[in-house]
């Protein structure tokens, strides 16, 4: 015989074979929690998208910022002395920035962990 006509054969008895309850319950179950996953899966990456335009968005404002500080230091400072202290004080809020740009990566790789995890978990 065939393999085309065993495969026929095999889902003619199939088909023929009533299934439990039990089973169509647990298949459904499945199919419930394939679903809930794939559904959290796609909204948690559409708040991490809204999420990472926001922060694109606030460093690129923080940056401007610090630039225009810079110039505004830079077109003030007319002695080596000014421009020592410019200096200094542009890169300490450089320094800053780079900190609370790195706490704020932090925190949202925990945030994002635990999205993870909360989603991974309620598909169980």
């Amino acid at each position: 015989m065939s393999e085309p006509a065993k495969a026929s054969e095999t889902s003619d008895i199939m088909a023929a074979v009533p299934m439990a309850p039990d089973a169509v319950a647990r298949i459904a179950d499945a199919n419930r929690r394939a679903l809930n996953t794939i559904l959290g899966a796609q909204r948690l990456l559409f708040e991490e998208t809204a999420f990472a335009a926001g922060e694109i968005l606030d460093r690129a404002q923080t940056e401007t910022h610090l630039f225009a500080e810079f110039i505004s230091k830079l077109a003030a400072s007319h002695s080596v002395r000014d421009w020592t202290a410019m200096c200094r004080d542009c890169s300490q809020h450089q320094l800053d920035f780079l900190r609370r740009d790195s706490d704020r990566l932090f925190k949202h790789g925990e945030r994002l962990v635990e999205a993870t995890s909360r989603l991974v978990d309620s598909s169980r």
